[in-house]
């Protein structure tokens, strides 16, 4: 299934897409005092080859560097990296940005699973010193399926390998996934999770924070065909889900580091919450399909056979032993969730001067097509479950 439609006006079309108008180099000098006062060492820690990644992440700002340091006569080097919250006059895609709440996150599957996650260092709450909150963590290496251009595209790496390559690939993406979910309520204290929602159970409730997102995404010129998927969200909730559990919320390869076809890092937890499984792998699918798309839609062939919701259910199933529920509901409230998000990041883009603004407010969620076919059922046909 293709959208057969153009990108729109307000699509990014740079190769490289603006997510803070803060100086990188600026922001070093500042972490650099900040290093020397947290390791209280006597000699001040020099930071050097200071850059902003490229091809992926349009949230939270990200700074990768190296810091040396002195302690007890031995020379330290570290090669890390500092996630800080985006400003407010930078148009930031969500309402608020719970660097605690990602922190805490990734030290509990540290440390509880075998799932590979950058150790955390350092938690700094004081916006003063970044302009905004921040955490330290190790740098991985690793290679990451891109964005921009998407990985959907002949030229990534991902076709460099064969077809065996990328299922393997796929299977160590989803195995990361089941031991994500290995983390329950019943047995860890998520409740640093909790948010103020409406809802019997989780999946209404985070269902209920997605809704006042989008509200908060319109302000006051609504998007037609979002109302119309929240509505159909509402009017379609499953109950053919498993156990609540800790759910990635962005859990796609492309907030994955890989070698060797293998997770070697599982990153950005920002829309980290307690849910049913099958939230996490209907994203999981549905975004691969939305790279597919835009790939297809410009004349490639794009990668039909990988996380169709079939063979991701089977090898999910074996990693975790348990059998998801139907996945349709899922990949629907993926594509509405999306569509929000990137009615946010089109007006960002248009903010920074990488887009401009279309006549049809509906032109600024690039996929809008693929949602009218998904509502209107067309879609599915063409979806392997």
């Amino acid at each position: 299934m293709t959208t057969d439609a153009p990108l729109s006006p307000a699509t990014p079309t740079a190769d490289h897409i603006t997510t803070s108008s803060r100086d990188p180099h600026e922001l070093a000098a500042r972490l650099q005092q900040w290093l020397h006062a947290t390791l209280g060492c006597d000699r001040a820690p020099s930071i050097s080859d200071v850059s902003s990644p490229e091809g992926n992440g349009m949230s939270s700002e990200t700074l990768l560097f190296t810091a040396r340091w002195l302690e007890a006569d031995v020379e330290n080097e570290r090669r890390l990296v500092a996630r800080i919250e985006p400003p407010a006059s930078d148009h930031p895609i969500f309402t608020t940005y719970d660097l605690d709440m990602q922190f805490r996150v990734m030290r509990l599957v540290g440390e509880h699973t075998s799932v590979p996650v950058p150790r955390t260092l350092w938690f700094e709450p004081d916006p003063a010193i970044l302009g905004g909150p921040f955490f330290v963590m190790e740098r991985i290496d690793g290679l990451v399926p891109p964005d921009v251009l998407p990985y959907t595209f002949e030229g990534s790496w991902l076709f460099e390998g064969s077809a065996s390559d990328r299922q393997t690939l796929q299977t160590s993406a989803i195995e990361a996934m089941a031991g994500i979910h290995s983390i329950t309520p019943d047995r860890f204290d998520l409740d640093f999770l909790h948010v103020e929602a409406s809802g019997d159970t989780a999946l209404e409730r985070l269902l209920d924070r997605w809704k006042s997102y989008h509200s908060w995404v319109i302000q006051d010129t609504p998007s037609p065909v979002l109302q119309e998927g929240f509505a159909w969200l509402e009017d379609n909730l499953p109950t053919d889900v498993g156990a609540d559990a800790l759910a990635w919320g962005d859990g796609r390869i492309g907030n994955m580091m890989f070698e060797g076809n293998r997770v070697v890092a599982v990153l950005d937890w920002e829309m980290a919450s307690v849910a049913p499984p099958e939230v996490d792998l209907g994203w999981m699918c549905y975004l691969h399909r939305f790279f597919h798309d835009i790939a297809v839609d410009l004349g490639a062939t794009g990668l039909p056979e990988m996380f169709r919701p079939v063979d991701v259910a089977e090898t999910y199933a074996k990693a975790s032993g348990t059998v998801p529920g139907d996945l349709t509901w899922h990949m629907m409230f993926a594509a509405v969730r999306h569509g929000a998000i990137m009615r946010r990041v089109s007006e960002r883009a248009i903010q920074f001067g990488e887009a401009v603004k279309p006549d049809d407010i509906d032109d600024l969620i690039i996929h809008r097509a693929t949602l009218r076919a998904m509502l209107d059922g067309e879609y599915w046909s063409h979806i392997s479950f």
